[in-house]
């Protein structure tokens, strides 16, 4: 699970570490949070094509997903053979788009936090939801989640209410990961946040001074992607794939030099 990857230099950390990454860890499934990857905010088909490119497999979003209106029609490709993208599955069920995706032997649910986030349905009741549908259509149990919230009560909460359930829940989100990387009584790999893929010297990825300007004189301004050396935050997580339960957890924190 690939942290939110921001604009044109997280992409390119992608491009430059994953395959490699790939290689050298025989990773089966890779999951990425794309919903800054084109300029900061949103994404187009351009910027997730790059990504898939790459050797990400599934893209998820949060927020941030409607950004770029041009890409909105693109969301409904991810129920077939386009583009996987998804939204977060508790979106009213009338928004474009899909929150499950089946992929490599796994299934991956795109869920979003309601504390200090845009109110949507109960993301634990979609969770709810979309397990027994899984259990009902005897999906695979490898079933991996991406919980995009804000507060870290909530993630936490997430965790433990899917412990057993699932086999992992990865909170984003934030941009600044966390060091409480486990595995829960019931087999779940947790981890708070998983951080994000960008800009170094940044705040969460945008320009330090163009931040800076909003926090000083509190109007509203142009964020722009910060330029040079970029961190690239992921968690790796091996996982039985007849019990669905996690067996071990790690972060991945790399960096890239211009």
């Amino acid at each position: 699970m690939i942290g939110d990857v921001i604009g044109r230099p997280g992409r390119e950390a992608v491009r430059r570490i994953l395959p490699g990454l790939r290689q050298e860890k025989g990773i089966d499934l890779v999951v990425a949070n794309g919903e800054n990857a084109a300029g900061g905010f949103g994404i187009t088909v351009e910027t997730a094509s790059e990504l898939l490119d790459a050797g990400v497999d599934v893209i998820t979003s949060g927020n941030h997903i409607w950004d770029k209106k041009e890409f909105i029609p693109h969301l409904d490709e991810a129920r077939g053979d386009g583009l996987p993208v998804l939204r977060p599955a508790n979106y009213p069920p009338q928004a474009p788009g899909v929150g499950v995706l089946r992929r490599r032997g796994a299934v991956v649910i795109n869920l979003m936090g309601r504390v200090f986030m845009p109110q949507l349905d109960c993301p634990f009741r979609a969770a709810d939801r979309l397990l027994s549908e899984l259990r009902c259509e005897g999906d695979s149990p490898v079933v991996i989640v991406d919980f995009h919230a804000e507060a870290t009560s909530e993630k936490q909460a997430m965790g433990w209410y899917l412990d057993g359930r699932v086999s992992g829940v990865f909170g984003t989100h934030t941009h600044v990961g966390t060091v409480d990387a486990s595995i829960l009584p019931g087999g779940t790999a947790y981890l708070t946040d998983v951080g994000m893929t960008g800009p170094a010297d940044s705040v969460i990825g945008s320009d330090i001074n163009d931040v800076l300007q909003r926090f000083l004189t509190s109007m509203p301004n142009n964020l722009a992607v910060a330029k040079g050396p970029c961190v690239f935050n992921a968690a790796l997580a091996e996982i039985d794939d007849e019990t669905g339960r996690a067996i071990s957890l790690e972060r991945v924190d790399r960096t890239t030099h211009k």
